[in-house]
């Protein structure tokens, strides 16, 4: 049997967050980016809603709920400010590390606080020279005595400029290639930790940046799971991010539409409204039918992690498709809306900037095809 519907209580959360989104979220949508200011007080409003501890359990402060409640708050909150569903994407992929592989102490100590939005966390595993090849990392982490001492470059991160931890991927063997790397909770105000923020192009209120560990002394007990099984644990967890990602992009996209829709009602042209010209409306029709084909990919995918199902392929489809058919569709959007959508008095040009970065971000296109084309043609044709 197939079922596309949610319960109850997720299309009760999806309202809830629906008017918060368009209440609170969307008024002030550029004002950050314009100020260049990371607004930690909605972070912590998000916690208030729940949005926060959705993947960590309730034992911890958390709601526990499942992948595709995820995945709604992830559209609603990208429909009304896309930068602060980092705290949706972020914290949901760090609270499954944290949760599946930390020791008791580490989830006591800090899902809580991730939860109920105190600790902002980002998770550390980019760097100059392994983007892709995440495998690739030069960071290192020596054990010595109770400590490990890490040392190297973390480039790319989000939240560099405001986290106040990070989950950081460093080699501990080096001999054992992707097989050699740990995990580490990583608190920003550790002597030799140095941020630097980027001027980005979009994102601005996220303060993407570099991180610096220069002889960082990490206490042997924030080594998360056990020693080189760091890039075990990331890589499972980009399953989720990449679909939080695609259903991130798509509430920017759509949101964009609704607002397009009615402009071009209400905008005349030789007479008549501009949505009754078939070279307005067609192209608005193609953008959210590629948008409803990715929407529900994302939720199908979400649905087979819930249910412990192979979901590898689909989260690259959609981290691949979700972001590109995004831009394409906001790209359209501001042409429609005219020269007004040009000027920064309206979110069009903001989302555009915006949605691009996760273009790149959580795997290029050209890495996710690399997943898709594995699972379709199988292991033995691989050439990469």
């Amino acid at each position: 049997m197939l079922d596309f519907s949610f319960t109850e209580e997720q299309e009760y959360f999806r309202e809830i967050l629906k008017k918060f989104a368009k209440k609170e979220l969307l008024p002030h949508y550029t004002k950050w980016d314009r100020e260049g200011k990371f607004p930690r007080h909605l972070w912590e409003k998000l916690a208030e809603l729940g949005v926060n501890g959705l993947r960590i359990p309730v034992e911890y402060g958390g709601n526990g709920a499942d992948c595709v409640t995820t995945g709604i708050a992830a559209e609603e909150i990208g429909r009304g400010d896309f930068n602060l569903t980092y705290g949706v994407m972020l914290n949901g992929l760090i609270g499954e590390i944290i949760n599946h592989h930390a020791r008791e102490e580490l989830k006591q100590e800090w899902l809580p606080e991730i939860a109920g939005g105190k600790k902002v966390v980002g998770i550390a595993v980019t760097e100059p020279a392994a983007g892709t090849d995440a495998g690739g990392i030069k960071s290192t982490a020596v054990h010595k005595g109770k400590e490990y001492v890490l040392n190297g470059e973390k480039s790319g991160i989000s939240v560099a400029a405001y986290g106040d931890a990070f989950i950081v991927f460093a080699k501990t063997d080096p001999e054992l290639g992707n097989r050699g790397i740990s995990a580490f909770i990583v608190p920003r105000d550790l002597p030799g930790v140095e941020c630097k923020e980027y001027e980005d192009m979009g994102n601005i209120p996220i303060g993407r940046g570099s991180i610096y560990l220069n002889d960082v002394a990490v206490p042997e007990k924030n080594l998360i799971g056990l020693e080189n099984m760091g890039f075990i644990q990331v890589m499972n967890g980009f399953d989720l991010s990449r679909l939080l990602i695609g259903l991130q992009c798509v509430g920017a996209a759509l949101q964009s539409i609704d607002e397009t829709i009615e402009h071009v009602k209400i905008r005349h042209s030789f007479g008549k409204p501009l949505a009754k010209y078939q070279a307005v409306s067609f192209p608005i029709v193609t953008h959210y039918t590629k948008l409803e084909f990715v929407k529900w990919q994302a939720y199908r995918g979400l649905w087979l992690r819930d249910q412990g199902l192979k979901h590898s392929k689909e989260s690259s489809s959609v981290k691949w498709l979700g972001p590109k058919y995004s831009q394409e569709a906001i790209h359209e959007c501001l042409l429609l809306n005219g020269h007004y959508a040009y000027t920064k008095e309206m979110p069009l040009e903001q989302r555009l900037r915006d949605v691009i970065g996760l273009e790149i971000g959580d795997g290029t296109a050209q890495a996710n095809q690399m997943v898709i084309a594995k699972a379709i043609f199988g292991k033995e044709f691989r050439t990469y």
